[in-house]
């Protein structure tokens, strides 16, 4: 990672030249999400991973982008690079929101302890459900992510009652349907997970809004075995249910996430 740089107006304005509206989606998709991986965003963004490549590496020397790979056990191999926005990329976007950079909020060892997190699993594999959708957008002009609200946002809105991994509206043609996330990554037993419906169930009971819920847990057999239990929870009845596993992310099914819509 690179180290903190000077910020000056002569910089911003070099910058600003040299940025595509398509760079200032993508600092701005990153600071929402926290972190990408270079799949990620090269599903949200390119054509090829070879251009989201080159691209990313640029970006990353102009000071804009930090990345990182975490440590895997060598049975697993290397890890992908994972992008986070460097301070460069924080004074750009406070420029254009018109805030001094200041008054931002970015600091830095906030920024790089994503690296260090036990949660950078969790994280990852929740932005993976954003970007599958984004590039299913991307790739079928009839479909739009409206909103996507990452954990801190919906525990901002919803907890203690509930606490959402993700928000989002999507739009297909002329359908439209708004969603929470509880996204799984195993490690938790299914009856805990299943429980989660009961806060959906209180938050249904409080807002009068209903709202669907989708579980997406990693492999086929663990979806069928939380399908038994939230079918026999007593909250299904009063919050609709969805559920998918993470095969689907692989390619096995086209739509990815969008399928389960």
């Amino acid at each position: 990672m690179s180290t903190t740089t000077r910020i000056t107006p002569r910089m911003l304005h070099q910058l600003a030249i040299r940025l595509t509206d398509r760079d200032r989606r993508l600092i701005r998709l990153i600071r929402e999400h926290r972190v990408l991986t270079a799949a990620q965003i090269s599903e949200m963004f390119f054509d090829t991973d070879d251009a989201a490549r080159k691209r990313l590496l640029s970006l990353t020397r102009m000071g804009l982008l930090e990345r990182f790979r975490p440590n895997l056990p060598p049975t697993m191999g290397t890890a992908p690079y994972h992008y986070v926005i460097g301070e460069t990329a924080a004074a750009v976007l406070a420029s254009e929101d018109g805030v001094d950079f200041g008054d931002y909020g970015y600091r830095r060892d906030r920024v790089i302890g994503i690296a260090f997190s036990q949660n950078l699993a969790h994280t990852v594999g929740t932005n993976g459900i954003a970007a599958r959708l984004y590039g299913f957008a991307r790739r079928h002009p009839d479909a739009e992510l409206l909103t996507w609200w990452p954990e801190n946002r919906c525990t901002a809105a919803w907890s203690p009652i509930a606490r959402p991994d993700a928000f989002a509206r999507w739009r297909e043609g002329d359908h439209t349907i708004d969603f929470f996330l509880e996204y799984d990554t195993g490690t938790e037993p299914l009856d805990r997970v299943a429980r989660k419906l009961e806060g959906y169930a209180e938050l249904t009971e409080s807002s009068r809004i209903v709202t669907p819920v989708l579980f997406w847990v990693q492999g086929e057999r663990r979806e069928a075995n939380l399908r038994k239990k939230l079918k026999h929870h007593p909250a299904q009845m009063f919050v609709p249910i969805a559920t998918g596993h993470g095969a689907t992310l692989d390619g096995s099914v086209d739509d990815g996430p969008a399928s389960a819509l």
